[in-house]
């Protein structure tokens, strides 16, 4: 997919840093819904500090395959560890930043 932030494999990633990677299955609604959703989420709580890899798993299925994917869209956090899988169009903001640690559970 176009647009999509890649990082180097030479670039060491930095303290706080997200390395992302946004599995879909096309261009289907619900995959360009959940593009949009987490690129607002990663400019508004992340701005400068991630990469966000867009994966067509219709175009690499190897991958999807090599991160256990069952189910798209899925985003899929490597960095900061621990590594999280979020399933959805990422419509639920609150459960997405939860999944990112970039929000404290509720008390």
């Amino acid at each position: 997919m176009s647009g999509a932030r890649r990082r180097s494999s030479r670039q060491p990633v930095r303290a706080g840093h997200y390395v992302l990677r946004l599995y879909v299955t096309g261009s289907t609604p619900r995959s360009t819904r959940a593009i949009s959703n987490v690129r607002r989420i990663c400019e508004e709580h992340l701005r400068n500090r991630y990469d966000l890899e867009v994966i067509d798993i219709y175009q690499q299925p190897a991958l999807a395959k090599g991160d256990q994917i069952i189910a798209a869209p899925t985003l899929v956090k490597q960095l900061p560890a621990p590594l999280r899988k979020l399933i959805g169009d990422m419509s639920d903001r609150d459960r997405v930043l939860l999944g990112l640690d970039l929000r404290p559970t509720a008390p």
